[in-house]
């Protein structure tokens, strides 16, 4: 039975990896090309309007899908109320939202939202369509179908925006590649999960899942205000292209943080949970864990700060040379980034999701205090303040972790603390080869790259030998996973 849960645990992890890299990878390709053609103030005007998508995205979920995924014995009721449920409150919402654009529109004083919200936010109705859909997949762990979707939905509406990017429809080429993005999903999900609801709804199933479920919006409507915090004050209160510069930025952060947060968030929260009540096994884990990921994590940011200018040159042009200390910024806000993650997911494990809140509730405290401090000086100086913020934050976390592990504080930045020494010192001699006498951006970023890779691998090879072929041994497995997994 261990074996087979380990064989599923894997097979698992290797589709969600694919799903999430394959996702950011096609993402990152498409967005280089839209943004050699767009402007900032493209940008700007779909990054003010991603607030109100996010948040009706989560109102249309409002923890329901976690419900479901919860229940052991979810009933063909329980999902086709939710269906219908989530149907009947993206229309009301797509109603709102719809008569809302001339208040959204003089809100950032730009005319032109009122229609390209109006059609943007018929994304709602297609998310509705779907979503019972993807967390029958998602309880299933049929993420092979899911990574089949998702990667397939990016890829063909990143094409098409490309094409009409390409023949000069503006801002209009990211409003259909949105639009395309959901529909291509609304149409694929379907034909694909072999879920139909019945024509059954109960109020009692609303009822039932209502008090975890009310958890669970709060908490996630709170993170996707304050993921859109900076958007809004810059659309509201700086010039346009402010958005625009931020929104690139912020895009190319979120393809080093967010895949790599995700996957280890749905690879070690079973892991953990499974091992919760031996307190030994689970600090163990927890240790061997940080090492690994802050030898990862640290210098791929910091090398990415060092060669951030020439690398956003090559990738899109100089006219977005204003997103790369904000990109730099960005980085360094969330270098601890997984590793807080990690420490909420032990803390999670262990049934003490009070503390979870409780620390997320401060952090969102603090990143407001920092805002209300730097606002009047500029978007730098309020990212300045949320690296203060977070790194608080993950201090604030691992205080939590020495009292539910009793590990102490010194052991736990022994485990960390050696890999940012090095990390810093691979991308100071990384920025060295800035100073090279050359014209070309693209030859800088490969030697840069290459000789920062060159030096982390001898010092993984010859500091963490024990690592360095452990990496290579799980490489060769995860590839033999891969290969047979989709041989299937």
């Amino acid at each position: 039975m261990g074996d087979e849960l380990k064989t599923k645990m894997l097979k698992a992890l290797t589709w969600v990896s694919i799903d999430k890299f394959g996702q950011q990878l096609a993402q990152l390709f498409i967005g280089i090309i839209l943004a050699r053609l767009l402007t900032p103030h493209d940008y700007g005007l779909i990054g003010v309007l991603m607030i109100f998508i996010a948040l009706s995205s989560v109102m249309i979920d409002g923890g329901f899908g976690q419900a479901l995924i919860r229940k052991q014995d979810a009933t063909p009721t329980d999902f086709s109320t939710i269906f219908y449920l989530n149907l009947s409150i993206s229309v009301l919402l797509y109603i709102i939202l719809f008569f809302s654009a001339p208040l959204i529109a003089s809100f950032f004083s730009q005319p032109q939202l009122v229609k390209i919200s109006r059609v943007l936010f018929l994304t709602i109705l297609f998310y509705a369509i779907y979503f019972v859909q993807y967390v029958v997949l998602n309880k299933k762990l049929d993420f092979r179908t899911l990574a089949l979707i998702n990667i397939s939905s990016v890829v063909i509406s990143g094409t098409l925006g490309i094409v009409l990017a390409f023949n000069g429809y503006g801002v209009w080429a990211l409003v259909w590649q949105q639009i395309a993005s959901q529909l291509i999903r609304a149409i694929l999900f379907p034909i694909l999960v072999h879920w139909r609801p019945i024509r059954h709804f109960s109020f009692q199933v609303i009822k039932d899942f209502w008090n975890f479920s009310i958890h669970m919006l709060g908490s996630t409507s709170l993170n996707v205000i304050f993921n859109h915090i900076y958007t809004i004050l810059l659309g509201r209160f700086y010039p346009f292209q402010q958005v625009g510069y931020y929104a690139q930025a912020n895009k190319l952060n979120e393809t080093v943080n967010t895949a790599s947060q995700q996957i280890l968030l749905s690879g070690t929260y079973p892991l953990l949970v499974q091992i919760q009540d031996d307190t030994e096994r689970l600090t163990r884990i927890f240790r061997k864990l940080t090492k690994s990921v802050s030898l990862l994590v640290f210098p791929l940011t910091i090398v990415l700060i060092s060669i951030a200018k020439p690398f956003i040159l090559v990738l899109i042009k100089e006219q977005w040379l204003s997103s790369v200390i904000l990109f730099q910024l960005l980085l360094a806000a969330n270098i601890f980034g997984p590793l807080y993650s990690l420490n909420i997911s032990v803390l999670n494990a262990r049934g003490e999701s009070k503390k979870t809140l409780r620390i997320e509730l401060i952090k969102k405290a603090l990143i407001l205090i920092s805002v209300g401090l730097c606002f009047q000086y500029g978007i730098s100086r309020m990212l300045i303040g949320l690296i203060i913020a977070t790194y608080l934050s993950y201090f604030i976390s691992i205080v939590y972790i020495r009292k539910i592990l009793d590990l102490k504080l010194r052991s736990q930045f022994s485990d960390i603390l050696p890999n940012l020494v090095l990390s810093i010192l691979l991308g100071g001699i990384t920025a060295v080869f800035a100073y090279l006498s050359t014209s070309s951006n693209l030859l800088l970023v490969i030697v840069q790259i290459t000789a920062a890779g060159i030096m982390y691998l001898l010092m993984v090879r010859f500091i963490y030998p024990e690592i360095f072929f452990n990496a290579l041994n799980f490489i060769r497995e995860k590839i033999g996973y891969a290969l047979s997994f989709i041989k299937e």
